[in-house]
């Protein structure tokens, strides 16, 4: 009962091509695809982003030290 043997697996496929047909099944497919690849465009651009990013990251994280006097009245 634990694992599913290669019939009940061909079971399950037979029963969704049934349901859902070849046509519809395809465009999701193919839509599902689109957005793997728009996906690895976002990360890839985002990775070409990141040296600036991180410069300027670097830049906000530095601090001035300084103290602060109060100016005696005279």
């Amino acid at each position: 009962m634990g694992s599913m043997s290669i019939t009940h697996w061909l079971i399950v496929l037979v029963i969704v091509l049934l349901v859902f047909g070849t046509k519809k099944l395809r465009n999701i497919g193919e839509d599902l695809g689109g957005a793997v690849r728009g996906f690895k465009q976002g990360m890839k651009d985002s990775a070409d982003q990141a040296p600036a990013n991180a410069e300027q990251a670097q830049i906000a994280k530095q601090t001035i030290d300084a103290e602060v006097r109060e100016k005696e009245k005279s």
